[in-house]
């Protein structure tokens, strides 16, 4: 294993195609403003180090960064890679994560417009992340501890699962296939629209018009919360602990609650039922 310490790089590909490398203390900043710092490296270790150039590591395998910045210049960072691991990290830069296979991020503190697109076999523990059109049709993900403040988050994801996380997020989970969701708080706007295979375990769900268009729909001891128009078109079968302003027109299956303030079902091929359990 080779050793750099406590060096300053901003030439173009610094470090091009390095292998078996511990970086630490470093710095990638400065005027030639040169991009791709680690790319077509392997068995890359980075510690402690400050990204301000852009596309560091694409087609990087066998990485692992803890403890480092990647400021808003930092754009594109991880790309085209494969064995990634990141702990501590501030990922700030635009399109942070694309089309990388088998990573693990564990606290780190994401901002990052269009993060995670593309992605397969990602495990992100203990979390805090914002962007829009997060983690775009990727597949194979967990997520535990994480806090998410986004927007049209998870669309087209399949085989996922949420644990014990907030996500404020609006039209998050459309057309999501294959997802469970446990022990969570979902706030936004137009929940799961057009998803497969979803279900929502002892989570608490706020916000307008959630969980329609939806196939093979569970929801297990669910509060909704400030939800109007739910479950229209939607195949579904739902235990809610919580009274709703509004159910419209579920398409089959059937959806137990304590009360309803309206209960619309105005369209002849609406077929779901709605029991009231007090």
């Amino acid at each position: 294993m080779n050793y750099i310490e406590y060096k300053n790089f901003d030439e173009e590909r610094a470090l091009y195609g390095q292998q078996e490398l511990t970086v630490r203390h470093c710095r990638f900043d400065g005027p030639a403003d040169g991009e791709s710092a680690f790319k077509e490296g392997k068995d890359i270790t980075v510690e402690e180090c400050y990204f301000n150039l852009r596309y560091p590591f694409w087609h990087t395998d066998r990485l692992s960064v803890s403890s480092c910045e990647l400021t808003p210049l930092c754009r594109a960072a991880l790309w085209y890679s494969t064995d990634i691991t990141l702990s501590d990290c501030t990922l700030h830069g635009i399109k942070a994560l694309r089309e990388c296979a088998r990573v693990s991020l564990t606290r780190c503190d994401i901002d990052s417009t269009e993060f995670g697109w593309f992605v397969q076999d990602v495990n992100m523990r203990e979390c805090q992340m914002k962007g829009e059109y997060v983690f775009l049709r990727s597949s194979n993900l967990t997520f535990k501890n994480m806090r998410l403040d986004g927007k049209y988050s998870f669309q087209y994801i399949e085989n996922a699962l949420f644990e014990e996380c907030e996500l404020y997020t609006k039209d998050a989970f459309w057309h999501a296939k294959n997802v469970v969701v446990k022990n969570c708080t979902v706030k936004g706007e137009y929940l799961a629209w057009y998803c497969e295979n979803v279900t929502f375990e002892n989570c608490k769900i706020i916000g307008t018009q959630p969980l329609c268009y939806c196939k093979g729909l569970k929801l297990i001891n669910c509060e909704i919360i400030d939800a109007d128009l739910a479950f229209e078109k939607s195949e579904v079968s739902a235990t809610v602990t919580t009274p709703m302003i509004s159910i419209k027109n579920p398409a089959k299956g059937e959806i137990a609650l304590p009360s309803v303030q309206e209960l619309i079902m105005d369209d002849p091929c609406a077929k779901g039922q709605v029991i009231f359990t007090s």
